[in-house]
C-alpha cells in the first residue's frame, strides 16, 4: 500500500514578512549614501582624466576602490549593502576619496556602526577652565596636544603661528605630524624642518609603545606612510625619543617674519598624554612680533561675520571633537 503525501506550502501573511534589521537598514542606507557621493564627484577633480567612454556621471567604483587602496569586489560589495565588516582605517579612506565634510565623515561613521578615532567629538580633556587659560596666555601662542599630536584645542595666536589660519584645516588634518609632513605653508614656517620632523617621528615611535593595535595610531602611521616619502624613510630608521625637554625653536611667520621662542611643554595628563604647548618669546624683536600677531588674528576675527570659524568661536579654537581616548 502506497501513501501519498501532499507538500503544502503555507503563504505568510503581512505580518509574517521579513522585517529588516536595524543593521540590515544602515547597510543599505551606507550604501546609497556611497553611491551619491562617488556620483558627485568629477574624475578631474581627485585627478582622473574623464575618458570618452564614461558614463557613470562621477566617479566608478574601481576608481574609488582605487584611491582608497581597497579591493574592488570588496567596495562593490559595500555599495550592495552586503553584510562585511568595515575598519575605521577604510572608511577614513573613504572619506578622504569622496572628500567628504565633517558632517559627512560622522554621518559615514555613524552608517557604518564605527566610531572615528580622529579628533571629531569634544575632549573630555579640555575643560572650561583650560580653554580660559588658553586665551588668558595671549599673545603667547599656545595650544593643547595629545600624544598622537592631535590638535585639541588652541589660542587664536597659534592658529597664526606657522600658517595664516589653522581654522580652515580640517578638524581631522589638525595634527602636528600631518601638517609638518604634508602641509606646505606649515612645512615653510619651520627653520630646522629636516631635524624637526626626525624627532616628532621618534617621539611618535615611544609614544606609540603603549598604544599598540589601537585604530587611531594604526591610522596616522599608515596615512603618514602613503602620502610622505620622507616620513617612510624616517619611520624605518626606527629611532625612539621618549624625553621631554623645552627648547628653543624659530619660525618664519607669514604675517610678522622671524620669531625666535621657548617651546615648553606643560604636562595635564600625563597617563593620557595631554599635555599644553606654549611658545614663549626669547628676545625683544619675538615680543613684538607676538603682539602684531595677536593683533592680526583680532582682527581677522573681527572682520569675520561669524565670529570665528567653525568650532572655534571668537577666542579660541581646536578640534571640536575627539572621539577616542587621547
Amino acid at each position: 500500500m502506497t501513501t501519498m503525501v501532499r507538500e503544502t506550502t503555507t503563504t505568510p501573511g503581512p505580518a509574517a514578512a521579513a522585517v529588516p534589521s536595524g543593521s540590515a537598514i544602515r547597510r543599505h542606507e551606507l550604501a546609497a549614501f556611497l553611491r551619491n557621493r562617488r556620483e558627485r564627484i568629477p574624475p578631474e577633480q581627485v585627478g582622473l582624466p574623464r575618458g570618452r567612454r564614461r558614463r557613470t556621471p562621477g566617479l566608478r567604483r574601481e576608481e574609488v576602490a582605487q584611491l582608497s587602496a581597497v579591493g574592488v569586489t570588496w567596495y562593490t560589495w559595500l555599495e550592495q549593502a552586503r553584510d562585511i565588516q568595515v575598519s575605521e582605517q577604510v572608511l577614513d579612506a573613504l572619506a578622504r576619496t569622496l572628500l567628504l565634510d565633517s558632517s559627512e565623515r560622522a554621518h559615514l561613521f555613524q552608517l557604518a556602526g564605527a566610531v572615528d578615532p580622529t579628533p571629531a567629538a569634544r575632549c573630555q580633556t579640555i575643560t572650561p577652565a583650560l580653554r580660559h587659560m588658553l586665551t588668558q596666555l595671549e599673545p603667547v601662542p599656545a595650544c593643547i596636544q595629545n600624544s598622537r599630536y592631535d590638535i585639541l584645542a588652541y589660542n587664536r595666536t597659534y592658529a597664526r603661528l606657522m600658517m595664516r589660519d589653522l581654522d580652515t584645516v580640517a578638524p581631522e588634518d589638525r595634527n602636528c605630524m600631518v601638517l609638518v609632513y604634508t602641509h606646505e605653508e606649515w612645512r615653510r614656517s619651520i627653520v630646522l624642518l629636516d631635524e624637526t620632523m626626525r624627532m616628532m617621528a621618534a617621539k611618535l615611535r615611544a609614544s606609540m609603545a603603549g598604544h599598540l593595535g589601537e585604530p587611531a595610531w594604526k591610522m596616522l602611521v599608515k596615512r603618514l606612510r602613503t602620502e610622505s616619502a620622507e616620513f617612510r624613510e624616517i619611520w624605518e630608521r626606527y629611532e625612539v625619543f621618549g624625553g621631554t625637554r623645552s627648547k628653543t625653536k624659530q619660525f618664519v611667520n607669514p604675517y610678522v617674519g622671524l620669531l625666535t621662542l621657548d617651546h615648553t611643554d606643560l604636562w595635564l595628563a600625563p597617563d593620557m598624554g595631554a599635555r599644553m604647548v606654549t611658545y614663549a618669546p626669547t628676545d625683544e624683536a619675538s615680543r613684538v612680533g607676538l603682539e602684531r600677531l595677536h593683533e592680526v588674528a583680532r582682527a581677522a576675527e573681527n572682520e569675520d561675520p561669524r565670529g570665528g570659524s567653525g568650532s572655534r568661536g571668537p577666542a579660541l579654537g581646536g578640534s571640536p571633537a575627539v572621539g577616542a581616548r587621547p
